[in-house]
């Protein structure tokens, strides 16, 4: 349940993208009331273009092996980047690693 308190919204990084955020785990937004899973990651990566990069594709969509999670969701199966997030609330990033 979101903080009202809070102002903020947290995004958790796993530890194989955390170099492309100067080493840190978990980035912040400022927040005063729901923003967009999209806004928010232009937000908290706008300091960190390879990050960025690594996120999103050209076109500003989801690159097909980062998977983002909001309340436990993906955001795929509810609005995608237009899925709103709340001030208090956390932001999972998820990168599928691929193996052979």
């Amino acid at each position: 349940m979101p903080d009202s308190s809070v102002r903020e919204i947290r995004v958790v990084l796993p530890s194989v993208l955390q170099p492309l955020a100067g080493g840190q785990s978990v980035l912040t937004a400022p927040a005063d009331g729901p923003i967009s899973v999209g806004k928010l990651l232009d937000a908290v990566t706008s300091d960190f273009a390879v990050l960025a990069r690594r996120l999103r594709d050209e076109t500003g969509a989801l690159r097909r092996f980062v998977n983002v999670y909001v309340g436990g969701d993906e955001v795929r199966r509810l609005q995608g980047l237009e899925t709103e997030v709340a001030p208090g609330q956390e932001v999972l990033v998820i990168q599928s690693v691929a193996g052979g």
